[in-house]
């Protein structure tokens, strides 16, 4: 993986984005930059930092790694993700799949998942050697499709992760949104014929993820989002990595990851999180089931459920982005017992 820019895709170039705090210091900065994957294709990948008062006190409390949904990208779709977690302290670094975003590639064509995830491996590790030892710390956080990323990323490094947020992860495809038997026998006839033609058969997966009509207004207004229906190949690369996800995956997951996933989800499935956090190996698992809430946890949700799933994500990722030199006791008070409730979470589901 190359930058187009140079730095070997550790520098970006900053368009001077970023927010303002009281005070009128940068709360946060945005970053972004083109860089070559393997296959000799442009990438936009993008960067959300603390701001100047953060990065006076040290270097970020950990990196966290963006793996974003079918169908949409990082820049803007996830833009409200980067820059809470980048006031929160986080390095924040994004990347568009090929045929997404600002991505080279046919758009919403995924002619090979694994290939797919190969970039990201590839990005993400460049992103870690350019910070070297000063940063210990690193998180994926994968929604949707992301989640199923996250998770082979993971198992093709299983040592190199701190841990995941997976934010609805597609570990299986909600049975309403599941092609009929007909059409994946089709799929699987036709995808080496016509691998790029946009006939599968769905529902609007924009209005049964995206609760509020301002977001679904946004992402049917956004360029860079894929809206019309799924091609062939793509549909058919997603419907198997599901499955491989589902039948061969769930039980290998060994990291620390927190699930966040809507009880209304229609889109992906709330049941099968929770079987992936039954089945995993992982000794520190949590999953937060919030009852009335839809698919997209992080941006289609009203104000106050959006701070809700924030504030227990930042709450997970600095329980274990902090490095102990002897015990909790060094912790301020307000720590100790936020690492108590998350020990009290993880002994009981959060049921």
């Amino acid at each position: 993986m190359s930058s187009s820019n140079g730095g070997g895709g550790g520098g970006g170039r900053d368009d001077g984005g970023g927010g303002r705090d009281d005070g009128g210091v940068l709360d946060h900065e945005y970053q972004e930059e083109y860089v070559r994957n393997s296959r000799g294709m442009k990438l936009f990948a993008c960067r959300w930092l603390p701001g100047r008062r953060r990065k006076e006190s040290g270097p970020p409390k950990a990196l966290v790694f963006l793996c974003h949904g079918y169908a949409v990208e990082c820049g803007v779709t996830m833009r409200g993700t980067g820059e809470r977690l980048a006031r929160a302290g986080y390095a924040v670094y994004g990347l568009d799949y090929e045929g997404h975003g600002r991505s080279d590639g046919l758009q919403g064509y995924v002619p090979d998942f694994q290939a797919l995830v190969q970039d990201c491996d590839d990005y993400f590790a460049s992103i870690v050697r350019s910070h070297g030892p000063t940063v210990r710390h690193r998180f994926l956080l994968g929604e949707s499709m992301g989640g199923a990323v996250a998770l082979l990323l993971h198992r093709a490094r299983s040592d190199f992760w701190t841990g995941a947020v997976l934010v609805a992860p597609m570990c299986k495809i909600a049975d309403d949104m599941r092609p009929h038997p007909l059409v994946v026998n089709i799929l699987r006839a036709m995808t080496s014929i016509v691998p790029t033609w946009k006939i599968v058969p769905t529902n609007d997966v924009i209005d049964a993820a995206y609760r509020t009509q301002e977001k679904r207004d946004e992402i049917r207004g956004n360029p860079y989002c894929y809206k019309d229906k799924p091609r062939l190949k793509t549909a058919f690369e997603l419907l198997k990595v599901s499955l491989h996800v589902e039948a061969n995956l769930l039980h290998q997951v060994s990291l620390p990851f927190l699930i966040v996933h809507g009880g209304a989800d229609k889109v992906t499935d709330p049941s099968v999180s929770e079987l992936l956090y039954r089945s995993a190996a992982s000794q520190d698992k949590t999953l937060k089931l919030y009852p009335d809430m839809w698919h997209a946890l992080t941006s289609g949700e009203s104000p106050n459920n959006i701070r809700t799933v924030f504030q227990d994500i930042i709450a997970w990722l600095d329980h274990r982005s902090y490095t102990l030199t002897s015990s909790t006791e060094k912790l301020p008070e307000v720590e100790q017992k936020a690492r108590h409730d998350d020990q009290h979470y993880q002994q009981h589901g959060n049921k």
